[in-house]
């Protein structure tokens, strides 16, 4: 392959034409983000979508580094004299790293090996007389080879041997034929290394494993890998385990390949040292490789799961500008309190301890009425740790006796959050606000806008993908914040409220300048117009079209600026109002006029049919958000701990993580529950994410419950009117209150505290 032949295969992997991918590579090449190529060049690429893009980023850097290494390989062979025609067509027909390797292998620069040393004691020759004479005996061959160097018949045949094997491992062909040979056959076994079966209880699935390697599923291969790592489990590839030594298939190729089929006392040697080759030299190698193709596949999986699941979260339904009381949960440290207001400011912190040790209940309760009532408060965000379900309970218990309006609590994850807390920009945000305090102001923000609050943590801390810390961390790194770019820009960013860095995830923005456009910002108060961007100090025109488009701005000077039409077409778009007969603002306040607008009308050499439809759909609904409204899971009562499912509950949860074998749901007991991919529908479903996705309020049967191992089963089909009656007897007795500290009268206070309710505010 050469470098003009990339777009052609790229094309195919990614369902396009090679000009629609030579017209993208050309601007990635120029500097433009997917975000923008997606969304405002559709013309040039053909309407390539961002998926699309990302995978053909992707691809091209493989490819581009693939044929680097193919020069680079070629140059080497070329300056050792050792080229040849056959030699080059095989460099560059190679279509994989692997297969790139495994040809350069012969010519590369090698410690001193075995084979080396057996050649510079003359074996050489040995070796060519076996191979010339297959009649002779190999052994009466090497008595002519004893030397000073070689002291006998047995030491010159290893040595033989030993250049038969280096020979046989550097054959690029019987290397290839070998691997796909024990890609088909061969199976992943899983044993548990002795006397660690207490230790290293929660691999114990995989203590006595063994399944097809071609089959294995991602998060098995990943678990048994940590499982390895820990110093717990033994992993191997068992090969034709059950062929008679010396003649399994993998064998018998490697004796052809010395052309060893035959019947003399040389072809007899021949063959045993074959499969001495293959049971010491290449099938460790091979076993390495298949094991690392396995990681990198799997680690590939798991990567493209934890970046999807990121997305919902990023792209999850924003509860809206509203007073909100944030709650970080705690027993002994207490319950970490935080109000701001619709945008975001802190309007006032405090810590309550209504447990253990101080079980001041009450005085809890009251401060959190008082803050309620100060400041408005219309949310409750409570994060989703340690003591989440007894602070909601306390909460509940509030908003029971509260007169008039209730704000509406909401559990959120609060992954990330201690994270964020103390990170330099917290610090840097909140210089005067303990660090135990920041955690509670990012729960209640990231419950109006987890978009806006989400993206000031590191995508790896925000935990949604499973053996995140198992994979190649600048691999993840690099989807993750990917996914997060494009999510940013497919919302859009108010240029006069956003944060530096949810600007800094603007297309062709960065933190260097978004630091620059809120300095500008502060300096010079808010931007009138997006043109006004170009007066920041380093953000030249290259940048202003790169950004401009996802940058808004309600209330300016130019209406459009409102919207995602870009200004490069701002002309196009007061044609297209002009024709409607009305001014820009009542058009986009009343689009229905716009449905008389026939796009084909308004193409030009400029703009096609696609961006044309783009600013039609713009105008009709301008501004608009393109996540999903806003909606909570009610957890049942009473359900606080996984000791308190019982098979047959009937739940609502809300799912935290996708992954290819199901979905894990929270149901609020401190441990998500597993849907299984096989309990997710009544149909068929094979991948869970069409079902579901991180995010979704659900409701889910309890199947199983392994208290020991913290392992909760959970279904989402449908049952029977009978089974559903009686799962419903089941369970009943089960999810009413259960007494204890949290409930009212004089332990929990809920009697007392609803009397100085009615005192204090009436009812």
């Amino acid at each position: 392959m050469s470098l003009a032949l990339i777009p052609r295969t790229i094309s195919v992997e990614i369902a396009a034409t090679p000009a629609q991918v030579t017209a993208a590579i050309a601007l990635l090449d120029e500097g433009a983000t997917v975000p923008f190529i997606a969304r405002y060049r559709k013309e040039v690429t053909g309407g390539l979508d961002d998926t699309q893009l990302r995978k053909l980023e992707e691809r091209l850097s493989y490819l581009r580094e693939l044929e680097a290494r193919r020069s680079a390989i070629a140059g080497s062979i070329t300056d050792q004299g050792k080229m040849t025609d056959a030699l080059g067509k095989a460099v560059a027909g190679a279509v994989t790293k692997a297969e790139l390797e495994d040809i350069y292998l012969p010519y590369k620069v090698k410690r001193r090996t075995k084979a080396m040393i057996a050649r510079e004691s003359g074996l050489q020759g040995l070796v060519d007389a076996i191979l010339a004479d297959r009649a002779a005996d190999p052994v009466t061959l090497a008595a002519a080879f004893v030397t000073g160097a070689v002291p006998d018949t047995k030491t010159a045949l290893e040595g033989a041997r030993d250049i038969l094997a280096e020979g046989l491992s550097e054959d690029a062909s019987l290397l290839g034929r070998l691997r796909g040979h024990m890609k088909q056959v061969a199976r992943l076994t899983s044993t548990m290394v002795e006397g660690k079966a207490t230790e290293g209880a929660k691999f114990s699935d995989y203590f006595a494993h063994s399944e097809p390697w071609s089959g294995v599923p991602s998060h098995r291969a990943l678990a048994m890998f940590r499982g390895r790592n820990e110093g717990f489990l033994t992993l191997d590839l068992a090969v034709d385990p059950d062929a008679p030594r010396g003649d399994s298939p993998a064998e018998r190729v490697c004796g052809a390949a010395l052309d060893a089929g035959g019947k003399g006392a040389a072809d007899r040697w021949l063959r045993e040292a074959a499969a001495w080759a293959w049971r010491v030299k290449l099938r460790t190698s091979l076993t390495l490789d298949l094991m690392a193709e396995l990681r990198e596949g799997a680690e590939a999986e798991a990567i493209r799961v934890f970046a999807r699941n990121l997305k919902d979260l990023l792209l999850a339904a924003p509860a809206g500008g509203k007073a909100t009381m944030g709650l970080d949960p705690g027993i002994r440290t207490g319950v970490k309190v935080a109000v701001v207001d619709a945008t975001g400011k802190v309007l006032e912190t405090e810590t309550v301890y209504p447990f253990q040790p101080k079980n001041d209940l009450r005085g809890a309760q009251v401060t959190l009425a008082r803050l309620i009532g100060k400041h408005g408060v219309k949310l409750i965000s409570i994060g989703n740790g340690t003591a989440s379900r007894e602070t909601e309970k306390m909460v509940a218990d509030i908003l029971a006796v509260l007169p008039g309006e209730k704000p509406v609590k909401v559990i959120v994850s609060e992954a990330g959050a201690s994270v964020y807390s103390a990170s330099e920009l917290a610090a840097k945000e909140f210089p005067g606000l303990d660090v135990s305090l920041r955690g509670a102001v990012s729960i209640a923000r990231r419950l109006q806008d987890p978009l806006a609050e989400l993206v000031k943590i590191e995508p790896k801390a925000i935990g949604v993908g499973q053996y995140q810390h198992d994979v190649d961390q600048h691999r993840l790194g690099r989807s993750l914040e990917a996914v997060v770019e494009d999510a940013v820009n497919a919302v859009g960013v108010d240029l006069n409220t956003a944060s530096a860095p949810l600007l800094a995830r603007v297309s062709g923005v960065g933190p260097g300048l978004a630091e620059a456009i809120v300095a500008h910002r502060d300096a010079n108060g808010p931007f009138a117009t997006r043109r006004e961007l170009l007066k920041v100090a380093r953000l030249g025109p290259k940048a202003f079209e790169q950004a401009a488009g996802f940058l808004r701005i309600s209330g300016g000077k130019e209406p459009l600026d409102a919207c995602s039409v870009h200004p490069e077409a701002y002309d196009l778009a007061r044609r297209i109002v002009a024709a409607c007969g009305r001014d820009l603002r009542s058009v986009m306040a009343e689009p229905g006029v716009l449905k008389k607008v026939e796009p084909r009308d308004f193409v030009d050499d400029r703009f096609g049919l696609p961006t044309v439809k783009d600013i039609l759909a713009e105008l009709e609904k301008p501004g608009r958000d393109p996540r999903p409204s806003f909606k909570t899971a009610t957890f049942t009562e009473g359900v606080n701990d996984i000791k308190d499912l019982k098979p047959g509950m009937l739940l609502e949860g809300t799912v935290t993580n996708v992954a290819a074998f199901g979905a894990f749901v929270d149901v609020g007991v401190h441990q998500d529950g597993l849907v299984h991919v096989s309990q997710l529908s009544d149909s068929f479903v094979k991948d869970p994410h069409a079902v579901v996705k991180a995010g979704d309020v659900v409701k889910v049967r309890v199947v199983e419950v392994d208290v020991a191992r913290k392992r909760i089963g959970l279904s989402m089909k449908r049952d029977t009117g009978e089974a559903r009656e009686a799962l419903r007897e089941r369970s009943a007795p089960l999810v009413k209150p259960v007494p204890g500290p949290m409930a009212s009268g004089p332990q929990g206070g809920g009697t007392a505290f609803a009397d100085a309710l009615k005192g204090k505010f009436g009812r």
